[in-house]
C-alpha cells in the first residue's frame, strides 16, 4: 500500500449529495448514484426532500464500470434514475441484504469480504467491505432502524489505498478500517451531519464535520473528498461547516483543493 502523504491522486468528481464518480486502475467508479430532481421523497421512515439537483445526468456520465452503493433502502443514496442507470452497470457492489433485493448484477460484501476486479491493462482492483453504521451506537441497534450498510477499500499494488466511507456515524468503524488499511492516501467521506427528531432522539445519522476531521486523522488520510453534505434538507451541516472543522483540526490542507473550489 502506499502513503497517506502520496502525490498519487486522481480526480474525484462530487455530482451533489453521496454521488461521485472517479478512475481508478483504468475503471471508473460511481457512489451511490442519485439523480433525480429536487423534491419530496417518501422512505422507510421521514420523508426525504431534495433541495438541489445533481450537476450532471446518468447520460453525462459516459459509461461506468463499478457502482459503490452503500446501501439500497433510502432515496439520498439511490434514487429512481439511480436504480435505473443500475440496469446498465456491469457491477454493482452493495450490502447482502441490498445485493438480495437488487439482484442481477449485484454483489453484496460482508464486512472485510473482498472483490477481485480485472484492469483493462492486466493486473487486478480489490475492493474490501469495511464495515459502517447508519446512526449512533451498537450495530445491532441501529441495523433494524435505518439498515444494512457497507463501506469500501479500494486497493492495488502499483495504485493508492481509497476508503469510501459510506453512511457511517461509527468513529469506531472508522478506527477498524485504518487498524487494516492506514494510512489511506484518498478517503471518500460521506458526512453532513444528517439528523431525524424521530429518530435515536436525533442523533447523527452519518458524520458530522468535527467527526470527519478526526476521521481523517484517525486513516492518517493524505486527501479527503468530503461528498454526502449538499442537496437534501436533513443534512444539517455543509461546506462551510467542514472548512471551519478541518480548519480548526489543522487539517484544510487535507481538503482535496478541488473540492474547496467547487469544481
Amino acid at each position: 500500500m502506499s502513503s497517506g502523504a502520496s502525490n498519487n491522486q486522481f480526480p474525484v468528481r462530487v455530482l451533489g449529495g453521496p454521488t461521485a464518480l472517479f478512475e481508478y486502475g483504468g475503471l471508473r467508479f460511481l457512489t451511490d448514484p442519485t439523480f433525480d430532481g429536487p423534491g419530496d421523497y417518501p422512505s422507510q421512515g421521514p420523508t426525504l426532500t431534495k433541495t438541489a439537483p445533481s450537476t450532471a445526468t446518468p447520460v453525462d456520465l459516459g459509461p461506468v464500470d463499478v457502482v459503490l452503493l452503500s446501501h439500497d433502502e433510502h432515496a439520498d443514496n439511490l434514487d429512481k434514475s439511480g436504480r435505473a442507470l443500475l440496469a446498465g452497470v456491469p457491477l454493482t457492489l452493495t450490502t447482502p441484504d441490498g445485493a438480495r433485493r437488487l439482484g442481477e448484477r449485484t454483489k453484496g460484501l460482508a464486512d472485510w469480504e473482498s472483490v477481485e476486479l480485472d484492469r483493462p491493462q492486466g493486473g487486478t482492483v480489490t475492493v474490501t467491505g469495511v464495515p459502517a453504521i447508519h446512526g449512533p451506537g451498537a450495530r445491532e441497534e441501529v441495523e433494524p432502524i435505518t439498515g444494512q450498510v457497507v463501506g469500501f477499500v479500494l486497493t492495488a499494488a502499483d495504485l493508492p489505498t481509497v476508503y469510501v466511507s459510506g453512511d457511517n456515524a461509527s468513529l469506531d468503524a472508522v478506527k477498524e478500517v485504518a487498524a487494516r488499511f492506514a494510512p489511506v492516501d484518498t478517503a471518500i467521506l460521506f458526512a453532513g451531519a444528517p439528523r431525524f427528531p424521530m429518530l435515536f432522539t436525533g442523533g447523527l445519522l452519518v458524520l458530522d464535520s468535527a467527526q470527519a476531521a478526526e476521521a481523517t486523522r484517525i486513516l492518517g488520510a493524505g486527501r479527503v473528498v468530503p461528498v454526502h453534505c449538499d442537496s437534501w434538507a436533513h443534512f444539517t451541516e455543509g461546506r462551510d461547516e467542514l472548512k471551519a472543522a478541518f480548519d480548526a483540526a489543522g487539517l484544510n490542507d487535507r481538503l482535496d483543493r478541488d473540492w474547496i473550489q467547487g469544481a
